[in-house]
């Protein structure tokens, strides 16, 4: 049905409502319930979205008022929606065809998905145990705290006070132009690009939740009630978790001026966003930074598709547009919008691709020229004079090689020259290849800091291994070397008493040859072996028949994209 189809009758014969609601429960028949909801939308000409998973339902419907109320009569009649809070609003009929296509308003989808709400982009991490989620609030409780703590800032001072944060689960294009804001109570807005990087960044930041009272709050309550249980999830100093029911919605009815809430909610239909009665915008244009919060025009970012705020004196057809996050992270589109460093590495040397990442060649250890005389070189040789030694490769063949790691009491001292090797050489030195990490590690430092940020680490062979090594360290590397995500090609494991079998976590991407691919450089083995010191869930794996090299070809890089389409 599109919005052109007898909408001049809908509208003489009542108002127009927009209902969301969801609810968590096992549902037993997932085939009948689909069913159901096919059937009562059609006959009720509801468009909208509907989604359907074995834990629950989340909708997301409008039309005319009188069948919006029908239908909730309809779910109400089912004991699975048992306490269910159906959040009905009135408003105008939707006017702008585009928008309400944006917003999937121009017809009914009804879909069965694995979660209701895509919780996290670490590969196939579980969702946490929902039952676990955090105390609910009305609005009229949530409320009450956040004025409390402005009694006890003026009683007993900020001590007090900081033990309280408001924590917005939304994204930045949300909180842009509205959030709960009081004078004495911290508001942590985590400026993520989707949902499924909250959990990143309450990793990241646990330390600063640690022991607080937290006050989480949401448009309508849904991605508090994961957000909240995967914090409460961490143990011991994060049980006082609380989230608002209802969400900012359920709030903005209970105080009509907004209250603690500043500017407007953002919501997901064709209404765009809902305000109080406090006309204060809080959004600013991004390009002039004047007072700005309409996004009616659904302006988009060039990299990454968020919606930016632009307003009417810098709009123009056709702008590209670039939003605050991808100019921070200065994101790449050559590689799928997402900014890589790329160390790739031989058995003993080390190159990158500019077209990815313009980092300049020269890495932490230099290496020596040497080379290998063949089998017959060598008997030759055995019986000649010093003087007809065997001639060393052209001199004009010394180019710069380099390395991650080295030999144990590897020296950066040797003449740049070509210098026979002492044996023959060993297929398996990479074993022996364990020192230098520290060197390595404050190069990368000075990388990340000059070059940075970025948004993840791309590993060849000997690269792959201090990758992985970064990814273990991950948290204590924080702020000097911050990244979201690993992709190692052959890799393999350096030895270190710190990594342990599913002791890293870190989203991680495995990229190896296959026992017939015959990667004559690292066995697959050793690259199976790295990805199992990552924590369940943490890791895809990728083998192909292709040998010590990164596939380029379909079905391989279509999974490559999709491991990196979790981080746009």
């Amino acid at each position: 049905m599109s919005l052109s189809m007898s909408d001049d009758e809908a509208r003489d014969q009542g108002r127009y409502g927009v209902l969301l609601y969801y609810k968590y429960t096992s549902i037993p028949d997932l085939d009948n319930l689909v069913s159901f909801y096919r059937s009562n939308c059609d006959s009720l000409r509801l468009l909208g979205r509907v989604r359907v998973a074995p834990h629950g339902v989340n909708v997301t419907v409008g039309g005319e008022l009188s069948s919006v109320e029908r239908h909730i009569a309809a779910v109400k009649g089912n004991s699975l929606f048992e306490g269910t809070d159906f959040k009905l609003a009135t408003c105008d009929y939707p006017l702008n065809e585009k928008v309400a296509r944006e917003c999937g308003f121009t017809s009914l989808s009804v879909r069965v998905v694995k979660e209701l709400v895509t919780f996290s982009c670490h590969p196939l991490l579980k969702s946490p145990d929902i039952s676990n989620a955090g105390r609910h609030l009305n609005a009229a409780e949530f409320h009450s705290v956040i004025e409390s703590a402005e009694r006890i800032m003026d009683k007993d001072g900020p001590t007090k006070a900081r033990e309280l944060v408001l924590l917005d689960a939304r994204n930045l294009y949300e909180t842009r132009i509205g959030k709960f804001q009081s004078p004495n109570v911290e508001t942590l807005d985590p400026r993520i690009r989707q949902y499924s990087d909250l959990p990143s960044w309450i990793d990241e930041n646990s330390e600063r939740l640690r022991g607080k009272h937290v006050l989480m709050y949401c448009t309508g309550g849904i991605r508090c009630e994961m957000a909240s249980a995967y914090l409460r999830s961490k143990g011991a100093g994060f049980e006082n978790v609380f989230q608002l029911f209802g969400g900012i919605q359920r709030y903005l009815e209970q105080f009509p001026d907004g209250g603690f809430f500043k500017g407007k909610n953002f919501v997901f239909d064709h209404r765009i966003s809902v305000g109080s009665s406090d006309a204060d915008v809080k959004g600013t244009c991004l390009l002039c930074g004047l007072s700005f919060d309409d996004y009616s025009p659904r302006c988009r970012c060039s990299y990454c598709r968020m919606l930016v705020l632009v307003c009417d004196s810098c709009r123009m057809e056709d702008g590209l547009y670039v939003c605050e996050l991808c100019q921070k992270h200065r994101q790449l589109i050559e590689v799928g919008k997402s900014r890589v460093i790329l160390p790739q590495i031989e058995p003993n040397t080390i190159s990158l691709d500019a077209k990815v990442s313009p980092l300049p060649l020269g890495h932490a250890h230099e290496l020596p020229f040497i080379y290998q005389p063949s089998f017959t070189e060598l008997q030759r040789d055995s019986a000649s004079s010093p003087s007809e030694q065997i001639p060393a490769p052209p001199s004009e063949n010394c180019r710069k090689k380099f390395a991650w790691l080295v030999a144990p009491g590897f020296s950066d001292r040797f003449e740049k020259d070509w210098k026979v090797a002492d044996g023959p050489f060993d297929p398996l030195q990479y074993q022996q290849q364990t020192g230098g990490l520290d060197v390595s590690l404050t190069y990368l430092k000075d990388v990340f800091s000059r070059e940075g940020p970025f948004d993840g680490i791309l590993g060849f062979s000997q690269g792959a291994a201090i990758a992985a090594s970064v990814a273990a360290q991950r948290g204590r590397l924080l702020g000097d070397i911050d990244f979201r995500f690993v992709i190692l090609c052959s890799g393999f494991a350096l030895h270190s008493p710190e990594l342990d079998k599913g002791s890293i976590n870190c989203p991680s991407l495995h990229i190896f040859g296959n026992d017939l691919g015959k990667d004559r450089q690292i066995a697959s083995q050793a690259s199976r072996e790295l990805a199992s010191l990552f924590e369940d869930g943490c890791s895809i794996i990728i083998e192909h028949d292709f040998g010590h090299i990164i596939p380029t070809r379909s079905p391989y890089m279509d999974e490559i994209k999709d491991f990196l389409r979790r981080f746009l």
